[in-house]
């Protein structure tokens, strides 16, 4: 016959309180404190007023800025069952995207990660630093989660160009996006 002797030490390893016998519970996490940010910068075709009113209607617009150091550009060509590849940003210092501040309630922010691709794990959700004329605020935005790379198609990039000219993007930047390479011709007008 073999006899194991199990040490308080051995009890507490495996999770009970050599004492009582009972589950031993650890003390509780230091206290975190948790920032809310409510605030979603658009910057690709979302800058559209009208698409962002359909996707979340108890959200209104509530201005316009720049993400400084952070450019627009491409990534998932081919992933995903996509025609061609979708917008994000990436930072890069030196450049800068323009983008449509919403005030998003929280009614509207589940919807929005679906219609974004976050809850199929396309894109994933970070927190940035918006300059506007009021000043900076703190807004989160969705980024590709994969690498950079590929091109978007024609008519992407149209819809990106008219939804940033009518948020107000200055006519430079506008002009910068249709500009943009695409793997499809132009659509005809």
């Amino acid at each position: 016959m073999i006899t194991i002797r199990l040490t308080t030490f051995c009890l507490h390893a495996q999770g009970f309180c050599a004492d009582t016998h009972s589950l031993y519970s650890p003390p509780p996490p230091d206290t975190a404190i948790v920032v809310a940010v409510r605030h979603y910068a658009a910057y690709g075709s979302n800058l559209d007023p009208a698409r962002m009113r359909a996707y979340c209607p108890h959200s209104p617009m509530v201005g316009v800025g720049w993400i400084e150091g952070w450019r627009l550009t491409f990534a998932g060509e081919g992933e995903m069952g996509w025609e061609g590849a979708v917008t994000t940003i990436v930072e890069s210092p030196g450049d800068r995207v323009f983008v449509s501040l919403y005030d998003v309630h929280p009614w509207d922010a589940a919807q929005l990660d679906e219609v974004e691709g976050v809850t199929a794990g396309a894109y994933q959700k970070l927190t940035v630093r918006v300059s506007t004329l009021e000043g900076e605020f703190s807004a989160w935005v969705y980024v590709y989660d994969g690498y950079e790379g590929g091109l978007p198609t024609a008519w992407y990039i149209s819809e990106i160009a008219n939804a940033a000219e009518k948020a107000g993007a200055p006519d430079d930047y506008v002009e910068d996006v249709r500009n943009r390479p695409s793997a499809t011709s132009a659509p005809e007008v």
